[in-house]
């Protein structure tokens, strides 16, 4: 059996290296979150706040239907909220939120659908959080990138030892070498954006004039891509 080198020989010496890919990419989608609120001493009366402000939202946001990929519902709650004072447990008032969560890739629509949501009653936008999809074309150029990087990086070592790349023995994703540990679910922006925030608290669902029209700019997008990858070559001349 031929012994193994994992080193190589001086007549298959082996080499490593490492490629790397920076792109700056304008982003393909723009995540809006809404949350909407409704306060009252009763609890039905705090559901109907809640449930009318929430179509108020959505209709809003279906005008705008040609825009949004996704539209999701995450969260709903009705929290009482107890006395700090007296003997007894008494509810004072009945909180609620709701939370939408809209995906936009229009950004020609972009900034007249944060407005108008920012003027609706006791509803709160943040946004927008810009983001690749995650099949974007942008990551495979990238990652091809990286990958002749690499073999460009191998072949100048080789030949400044006047030696030739024969084969290559392997090729590793950096994060396959150190996978990352799963994170804890939650909610909020994408790792790494950054937000232009809108909040609108005192408006009156429909109003009469309408409403100012942000500019947004898109927030360029970084993908880095990182590969090693290891080689033989010839012997070389020393």
């Amino acid at each position: 059996m031929t012994p193994h080198h994992p080193y190589g020989t001086p007549d298959t010496p082996r080499l490593a290296v490492r490629g790397e890919a920076h792109l700056e990419v304008p982003p393909e989608i723009a995540q809006l979150d809404i949350t909407i609120n409704a306060r009252n001493t009763e609890r039905h009366t705090t559901l109907e706040d809640l449930t009318r402000r929430n179509t108020h939202a959505l209709n809003a946001l279906n005008t705008y239907d040609h825009a949004i990929d996704h539209l999701e519902t995450s969260t709903f709650t009705i929290t009482p909220q107890l006395t700090e004072k007296g003997r007894h447990e008494r509810v004072h008032a009945y909180h609620g939120h709701l939370h939408i969560t809209a995906t936009i890739s229009d950004f020609t629509a972009l900034g007249d659908i944060t407005s108008r949501l920012a003027a609706l009653d006791l509803t709160r936008v943040d946004g927008p959080w810009w983001s690749l999809r995650p099949d974007s074309p942008a990551h495979r150029e990238a990652r091809r990138q990286a990958v002749h990087d690499a073999l460009q990086r191998a072949r100048e070592y080789a030949d400044a030892l006047g030696a030739q790349l024969d084969a290559i023995t392997e090729l590793a994703d950096i994060e396959a070498d150190t996978p990352t540990p799963p994170g804890p679910l939650g909610y909020g922006p994408p790792a790494g954006a950054r937000a232009a925030r809108a909040a609108g608290y005192g408006g009156y669902g429909e109003t009469a004039d309408p409403e100012p029209t942000l500019d947004l700019a898109p927030q360029r997008q970084h993908i880095h891509a990182h590969v090693n990858a290891r080689f033989t070559m010839t012997r070389p001349t020393l």
